[in-house]
């Protein structure tokens, strides 16, 4: 019985509790308060980036829908929108320095690094590849080979080493070889200054067995160079060589300007006066429509120029090749493939069969006020991938070398040297016969390489850039 009116109890409690909040209901609560927006700049950063990539981004259809307003960094918003395959697309805050860099103006000390850890060790290195002529390092006396060891007196570690690329000034102890093992030697003091960095860089002209073998090393893809090509062109034609090596090594790839300009100086004739197809592209499904209905060529593919000043009508090329062989320069490799016979050397190229273009604001919008605020912001954003004639294109692994060599520079000896391991291979390989030469004191140093460059553009710069192209053309 007492249970019973325990229930009966609480039932009216209930009631008269449930009748209560009735009449007085309790305040709401908000348990999902409204979003944050970004502040206004960044919506309108994220507008430019939103506008741009749905336009011409090779793989806007794949792209997440994110809602801007909520998007508080820019630039991790862009790399939201990158399809899972794209390693190569970025945006910068600093477009002017970026088309500079692409230009060959760099504030430098006019120096290739190689970055390296000596194997089961923690210490960190910095190895030089090459130096530009008439640039503080070379004015420093720094060569091919010197290894650095420290900064400011510090050692080289993970987080400092690119400062060796980025910094305004710096002071650098140098590494000496004794006995197989890496010794502090001389420091080195030295300025970054604005330099206008020539990419024809070396050249030289070798007899050897009956040949007469030029030697050409390219840094870049520049057009606003061109001209020291044709320059360096001419010279061999005047001396009459039988052969080419064109050393891409190093070189992180460019514009197709350069890129066409360099291939339809070096193929056949016939290839060239022709106009035949150096690689043809795939654009997004928009463009790729626009251009089709347009029967637009140009936009379609790159044809060889028959306007080139120099034609060195080769059937024959060899090509040094590292893991720093990029983008345009594999472009070259693959492009006079199928018109040539092309032999390469050295190491495994990087694997870039796709192209890019800067897109800055001024291209997307009309009032210049709308943008002055992000006017020096900008993208590079995959808007192709490239095939050769033959439909050779997705080698994302690079391509492998005929003759295969390691770049070993802690024994290396000056490019265009013809005991220069790299050269001495092409040119055993061109005359059939052994190059004789002074046995060289081999260091024994085990390191694994893990970055190189010589700018702090670097990781930007592998890639084909398409020259003279407007995102306005959908609009």
């Amino acid at each position: 019985m007492k249970s019973f009116k325990k229930i009966l109890f609480l039932f009216f409690l209930f009631t008269t509790v449930l009748i209560s909040c009735d009449k007085e209901p309790l305040p709401p609560v908000t348990l999902y308060p409204e979003k944050q927006e970004a502040p206004a700049l960044e919506q309108k950063i994220n507008e430019f980036i939103e506008d741009a990539m749905n336009e011409v981004y090779l793989w806007y259809d794949k792209m997440p829908d994110i809602d801007i307003r909520y998007e508080f960094d820019s630039k991790e918003y862009f790399n939201k929108l990158l399809y899972t395959e794209d390693k190569w697309s970025f945006i910068t805050d600093d477009v002017e320095s970026l088309e500079n860099s692409f230009e060959g103006i760099e504030e430098s000390y006019g120096w290739s690094l190689a970055f390296g850890q000596f194997s089961n060790t923690d210490s960190y290195f910095a190895i030089v590849e090459f130096v530009y002529p008439n640039t503080p390092a070379a004015e420093a006396g720094i060569k091919r080979g010197d290894i650095i060891v420290e900064i400011s007196n510090s050692d080289i570690t993970e987080n400092n080493y690119r400062e060796l690329l980025n910094s305004k000034a710096i002071n650098i102890t140098m590494g000496v070889v004794i006995n197989d093992a890496i010794s502090t030697g001389g420091l080195v003091k030295m300025t970054a200054r604005v330099l206008h960095l020539n990419p024809v860089v070396f050249t030289n002209i070798i007899e050897e067995e009956g040949h007469k073998i030029g030697y050409l090393f390219y840094a870049q893809y520049i057009a606003e160079y061109n001209s020291s090509l044709d320059t360096a062109f001419q010279h061999f034609k005047d001396e009459q060589i039988t052969d080419l090596v064109l050393d891409l090594r190093y070189n992180p790839g460019g514009g197709t300007n350069a890129a066409q300009h360099l291939c339809s100086s070096l193929a056949p004739v016939s290839v060239v006066d022709n106009n035949s197809i150096l690689v043809s592209f795939q654009w997004n499904d928009k463009y790729q429509k626009l251009w089709e209905s347009r029967n637009d060529t140009e936009e379609l593919m790159i044809k060889f120029s028959k306007d080139v000043p120099q034609k060195m009508d080769l059937n024959k090329l060899h090509v040094l090749t590292g893991r720093g062989t990029a983008s345009a320069s594999e472009l070259t490799i693959t492009g006079l493939k199928p018109y040539m016979n092309i032999t390469t050397i050295g190491e495994t190229t990087y694997g870039k069969y796709t192209a890019s273009t800067t897109i800055k604001p001024e291209q997307l919008y009309d009032n210049s006020t709308y943008y002055k605020d992000f006017i020096n912001w900008g993208l590079q954003p995959i808007i192709l991938r490239y095939a050769n004639s033959e439909g050779v294109t997705d080698f994302k692994d690079g391509f492998l070398p005929d003759i295969a060599l390691a770049d070993d520079l802690f024994n290396t000896l000056p490019l265009g040297q013809k005991e220069e391991p790299y050269l001495k291979a092409a040119i055993e390989d061109i005359t059939g016969t052994p190059i004789i030469a002074m046995k060289k004191a081999s260091r024994k140093i085990d390191y694994t390489i893990f970055d190189r460059g010589f700018s702090r553009f670097d990781k930007n710069k592998r890639e084909v850039r398409v020259d003279n192209f407007s995102p306005k053309m959908l609009r």
